[in-house]
């Protein structure tokens, strides 16, 4: 088994407890919001973990090419309640994704179903390959366009 050494792991470890977000993971996300992103088909589809999250506080805007999910966890208030260990972070959560060209940003639809939140992003109907119809007849005049290009040269 091959280790390799990151000095700065334990330095994130513990800046990331600290800050209360969470253990940071591949890509610069954190725990608190994971997400996967694919295509399927003529469209991609992004889940997102927000286990806990209160339903009704989660938002998903676009706005020209950046898309925002914002949820948030209420911390428990009982007051009968004695922590002995509490490291789910409570709050406002949000992520940000910058989404490429080619894509239907105003038919996104979403979906919420035991604290996983799918988006489902169509690709755009001008960048989707197309076959290209061959006319029958004189549409075009071959011979015609080669002598153009010649007294034209």
């Amino acid at each position: 088994m091959v280790l390799t050494f990151d000095p700065f792991r334990e330095f994130d470890r513990l800046a990331g407890q600290l800050s209360g977000i969470g253990t940071a993971v591949s890509g610069g996300a954190t725990m608190a919001m994971p997400m996967d992103l694919y295509r399927s088909g003529d469209h991609f589809v992004l889940h997102c973990d927000l286990a806990g999250a209160d339903p009704g506080s989660v938002q998903v805007d676009v706005d020209r090419r950046v898309l925002t999910i914002r949820a948030e966890r209420s911390a428990r208030t009982d007051d009968d309640v004695q922590w002995v260990r509490r490291e789910r972070p409570t709050g406002t959560f949000e992520r940000r994704i910058t989404l490429g060209d080619g894509l239907d940003l105003d038919n996104i639809a979403a979906t919420w179903e035991e604290g996983v939140l799918t988006l489902s992003i169509p690709v755009a109907e001008s960048v989707k390959p197309r076959r290209i119809e061959i006319a029958k007849g004189t549409a075009v005049d071959q011979p015609a366009l080669a002598q153009s290009a010649v007294s034209q040269s």
